[in-house]
């Protein structure tokens, strides 16, 4: 055991997660959170609601609202699965697509409730949904459609298309973008046999 030491392994993956976090905290311990409900720095910063073309603040939004969580509960439950899920296909496809990922995906479901759902949004879990899709694509070697994909795309994006018929506050819309996002990479990184980690999206 001499000369064990922590490794800062899916740097991408754990700095995205220590970010999150350090965010929740920070907006707790200043008493931004009370009743589930945000405040002060992550409702100020952390939160899209709109989009103002006149507004620099907006378009930081766009990407900034991924790193901010409602609650404990909302930012554990989204950060259980992402550190699962997020650092194995970060091994398997490199630091800079999964970033390319990342990025992609804040500002495609971003685009999408603003200009065509409409509604705030808030949290990781689009993205989140983004690495389930994904991760069902692991071991394929590029041959057809795994049924993985097909059974992870009727048992978890199917229960967000039933429960976006409820009023729950919950952005499902945002969930099944981000699970079209994690489909459409894995199919583009999965098209040869052994895709790379320079391959570029």
């Amino acid at each position: 055991m001499k000369g064990l030491r922590i490794q800062y392994n899916a740097p991408v993956v754990v700095t995205f997660a220590i970010l999150c976090t350090a965010i929740y905290m920070i907006n707790y311990i200043t008493g931004g959170d009370a009743v589930g409900r945000s405040g002060g720095l992550i409702n100020n910063y952390f939160v899209l609601r709109g989009f103002n073309f006149a507004n620099p603040l907006d378009y930081f939004r766009l990407f900034s609202y991924t790193i901010g969580h409602a609650n404990r509960g909302h930012l554990v439950g989204n950060m259980s699965i992402f550190l699962l899920i997020a650092p194995i296909m970060e091994e398997k496809y490199g630091s800079r697509n999964i970033l390319i990922m990342i990025l992609l995906t804040a500002f495609i479901t971003a685009i999408f409730q603003v200009f065509l759902i409409g509604g705030g949004l808030l949290g990781a879990s689009g993205i989140v949904f983004m690495f389930i899709i994904l991760v069902s694509f692991a071991n394929t070697g590029g041959k057809g459609i795994p049924l993985t994909f097909i059974l992870v795309l009727i048992f978890f994006l199917g229960k967000e298309v039933l429960n976006s018929l409820d009023n729950n506050n919950i952005s499902e819309y945002a969930h099944i973008a981000g699970g079209i996002m994690g489909a459409f990479f894995g199919f583009n990184l999965n098209r040869s046999k052994a895709p790379s980690q320079e391959q570029i999206l």
